[in-house]
């Protein structure tokens, strides 16, 4: 099981952490590590996640934290995890 993620998650992730950061950084340092609890679970509750709203596959799926989701595809073949994007709802 590998969890990968697209040069757009990565860029959405980085302009996102920069500007908590400026406001406060306790926040963003809590927001980091929360968000990366989840990343690392995503395989034992892929099963938990909505059907993306932004997608017509049922592979991608919705992860709702705060105010953003964090939409990922799971590869149920090569059992790999691919975030697409983090966008604001």
């Amino acid at each position: 099981m590998n969890i990968l993620c697209t040069s757009l998650y990565e860029e959405q992730l980085k302009q996102l952490l920069t500007s908590f950061v400026k406001e406060d950084f306790k926040a963003a340092k809590a927001f980091k590590l929360y968000l990366d609890t989840i990343i690392i679970n995503i395989q034992t509750k892929a099963h938990k996640y909505k059907t993306s709203i932004h997608f017509d596959d049922e592979n991608i799926k919705d992860i709702q934290h705060e105010e953003y989701t964090i939409v990922f595809f799971e590869d149920k073949v090569n059992h790999n995890y691919l975030l697409l994007s983090i966008i604001k709802r």
